[in-house]
């Protein structure tokens, strides 16, 4: 299984629609590490935005 999303990738939130700490207004990321796949076996990445950083799983994100 292989990452469908690349290091340094603009990224948006799949439904950015709920407001915590971690989530930006715009909703758009870059794809900082790619991890490897989590418990459920879905492949995971650090994003970021801005001074911000957190975990998503693949099917969270896609490609703006």
């Amino acid at each position: 299984m292989s990452h469908k999303f690349k290091v340094r990738q603009i990224v948006r939130l799949r439904q950015p629609g709920y407001s915590d700490s971690r989530t930006n207004a715009s909703g758009v990321y870059e794809v900082v590490r790619l991890m490897p796949a989590d418990q459920t076996g879905e492949l995971s990445y650090r994003i970021k935005s801005g001074t911000g950083e957190r975990a998503v799983r693949e099917s969270e994100i896609r490609s703006t």
